[in-house]
């Protein structure tokens, strides 16, 4: 399933709960004896019976029905105004769970005017939190954030903490929703603050539940089944259904993130059979659309549009605009890979209508995206070209990677059947960057997840044996004080023993801890290594294409012996963490002269230092050759004649300098003529490598980079500190 496709399904809480099952149906009991020994109609008796009808809507509507059509009518007969209020309440509630929401709107503004006619800023608050959780459920989100303000600060005056944890979490699910996670997190952390201090079990719960959700997102996955599974634990032991449906759907989408299919469909399965159960319109679409999802991950086209169609036919019942318009995009899509172009269009046009209509970024840009697709597979390509600019446009105003390197590539494939070869190349280019930078992104969340994984494993090892330890602990002290004085003092001995071993054990996990930080060191670094090499190889790949492009067949021909050449060298070096300086001097000098036939003409010297042994000291490969890169690239931009790069390898105060010096136009010009905002890749990683290297050597690692101007020259120089091992002779 993929998230950026996919709404997230999240607590939207109206109140929260008594904590635990047996304490509510304690409750129920206690005001059914109330109810029996009030035989007065007045209104005691219609408080009793509301209260009855709300206790019970979790577990038994039919007796909720009973209960508040009793309360209605004797709230009717005694014209009594707050009763009902709380009568058109709890109706518009019911509405809002079978998502009737035009009718659940109606309820909730009758009981707005019978609280307002008799000033009850408590019942006030409570409407202006249901209109924000039904604007919500209908994509209204500014409106929805504008309720919850309102009645944030009638409960702050009132110093309600439990109603004021209900609008946090409800105001953090609309910051979620809409892709401001910073705010949400913030907002579920006061939740969650407040939750503990007043010990309300259904606010930890319930925010629990929403930063599985955040966890979800940013790629935590191991995180947010935890947080899921403690939410989960609680909704099930309290018997409330909804929230529990909602849990079970999350969790089946976490294991789809896994790659666990198997586990994922079963959670899916358990969610929506529950949903159909209990009649939950909006849980069963997204439990429909999610496995629907799944099985479109895995190619099986024709059973995922299956799916699709049932969460599209459940949130036409129910109106649901944002999901109407995903599961339009996905059908689409689906519909296009099934070869059904003329369908697939359809499809996209519809969902194209419908988020414009409520200006939805997301899924507008896909199925512009899609409409494009779909006009290209039918070789339409001029109509293909303007939808794929539209969409590129949004994408890279709102941020969607995925959908600009979708976009990137569709161009380059555009360009090339309509012959404009140079578009075509440079938006190859554009792809491959992009893809480069997803790659990059996933990576790290890989990393975070197999981080988080880790110490997670070794928190819970250590918390079992220091557990084990203290049980071993209590049950000899207690065998001990039963015991005679010579036995006491045996006790004595066996307890320094165990206190010797327990801290063995402790200096044992911490020198683990250790080599663990070091050997993730490690790891990060192979990373950044293995994408310099990719990203080097594209480039010189993508300067053989041009020349085959512009028929240059003995340049390219030439050109192409001279990178084999270099390719050589450089897988050889790159099996290595460290390689010789020499190697690496003449990986440098090879790659010169490759890009001498790739660019125009320039001079170039490499000069080391007369007390720099090349055989003895040892570097990480593939350091110095991206500011070179760099060099050619950008710092002789309109300089035809007289182009120069010097590299200088010397000792300074024991550290190993390499200073790159070109005369182009500088460093500071050039800041000025390009995006600030746009930076060289391949220096970005060569700056992670220089981090990662001065923590595993322990030894200075750094780059600085100057306009030469600053000392009345032309030109930029980059001085390299590189991190070394001198080897004796």
């Amino acid at each position: 399933m993929n998230l950026t496709n996919t709404t997230i399904t999240q607590l939207l809480v109206f109140f929260l709960l008594i904590g635990s099952i047996q304490a509510q149906n304690k409750k129920i009991d206690s005001l059914k004896i109330e109810l029996q020994n009030h035989t007065s109609n007045d209104t005691i008796r219609v408080n009793l019976l509301y209260d009855l009808a709300f206790s019970s809507f979790q577990n038994d509507m039919d007796a909720t029905k009973l209960y508040l059509e009793q309360a209605e009518e004797l709230s009717n007969t005694l014209n009594y105004t707050k009763g009902k209020g709380k009568v058109f309440y709890l109706k518009g509630i019911l509405e809002n769970i079978k998502s009737n929401y035009r009718k659940s709107l109606t309820f909730f503004n009758r009981s707005l005017k019978h609280y307002e006619s008799i000033n009850d800023l408590k019942g006030i608050a409570n409407i202006y939190t249901a209109f924000g959780i039904t604007h919500f459920d209908k994509s209204q989100y500014d409106e929805s954030l504008e309720a919850y303000k309102k009645a944030s600060e009638i409960y702050e005056d009132l110093g309600d903490k439990q109603a004021l944890v209900t609008i946090l979490i409800n105001t953090a699910n609309v910051y979620s929703e809409t892709g401001r996670y910073n705010e949400a997190i913030s907002n579920y952390k006061k939740a969650l603050k407040n939750s503990i201090e007043i010990n309300d079990e259904e606010g930890i719960a319930s925010v629990q539940m929403n930063m599985g959700v955040v966890y979800t997102v940013q790629g935590n996955y191991l995180l947010a089944a935890e947080n899921y599974n403690k939410a989960l634990n609680y909704y099930q032991k309290v018997d409330n259904v909804s929230s529990t449906i909602k849990l079970l759907g999350n969790l089946g989408g976490v294991y789809n993130y896994l790659s666990q299919e198997d586990k994922a469909f079963d959670y899916y399965k358990q969610s929506l059979d529950l949903s159909y159960k209990f009649g939950y319109k909006n849980l069963t679409a997204n439990n429909n659309k999610d496995i629907g999802d799944m099985l479109f991950s895995q190619k099986q086209y024709l059973r995922a549009l299956e799916y699709y169609k049932l969460s599209l036919e459940q949130n036409q019942e129910i109106n649901n605009l944002i999901e109407i318009a995903t599961c339009l995009d996905k059908i689409g899509r689906a519909n296009l890979l099934s070869h059904k172009p003329l369908v697939a269009l359809e499809n996209f046009t519809k969902a194209k209508d419908i988020s414009q209509k409520i200006n939805n970024q997301r899924v507008l840009s896909a199925s512009l995206l899609g409409i494009s697709e779909t006009y290209f597979y039918q070789r339409k390509y001029q109509l293909a070209m303007s939808f794929v600019l539209e969409s590129k446009k949004i994408s890279e105003e709102q941020g969607y990677l995925e959908f600009e390197k979708r976009a990137a590539g569709l161009l380059s494939d555009i360009y090339l059947m309509t012959e404009q070869y140079k578009k075509a190349y440079l938006s190859y280019v554009e792809f491959k960057m992009l893809s480069d930078a997803l790659l990059n992104r996933e990576n790290i969340e890989k990393i975070t997840a197999l981080e988080y994984e880790y110490k997670y494993k070794n928190e819970l090892q250590s918390a079992e044996k220091k557990e084990l330890t203290l049980t071993k602990k209590v049950k000899v002290t207690t065998q001990d004080l039963a015991k005679s004085q010579r036995n006491l003092l045996l006790g004595i001995i066996a307890f320094l023993i165990t206190t010797l071993m327990l801290g063995a054990i402790i200096f044992y996990l911490k020198l683990r801890n250790i080599r663990s930080k070091t050997q993730n060191i490690v790891i990060e670094q192979k990373l950044l290594r293995s994408q310099m090499t990719p990203h080097f190889l594209f480039n010189s790949l993508s300067v053989l294409q041009g020349m085959i492009l512009n028929k240059e067949q003995k340049k390219s021909v030439l050109y192409l012996s001279k990178f084999s050449k270099l390719l050589r060298i450089i897988l050889e070096n790159s099996r290595d963490k460290m390689v010789t300086l020499s190697l690496e001097l003449i990986a440098i000098e090879n790659y010169l002269i490759l890009q001498n036939l790739a660019n125009k003409k320039y001079k170039y010297t490499i000069s080391v230092e007369e007390t720099i042994d090349k055989s003895l000291i040892k570097i990480p490969p593939m350091l110095i050759q991206p500011f070179i890169e760099n060099a050619i690239e950008h710092a002789f931009t309109n300089q035809q004649e007289e182009r120069i790069i010097d590299v200088y390898l010397s000792y300074q105060d024991h550290d190993l300098v390499c200073k790159i010096s070109d005369n182009g136009i500088g460093i500071d010009s050039l800041k000025e003529n390009i995006n600030q905002d746009k930076k060289s890749l391949s220096t970005t990683i060569t700056s992670e490598r220089l981090e990662m290297l001065s923590k595993d050597f322990k030894m200075k690692g750094s780059i600085v980079v100057e306009d030469r101007k600053k000392y009345n020259e032309k030109g930029t120089i980059v001085a390299l500190v590189i991190p070394y091992i001198l080897e004796e002779n």
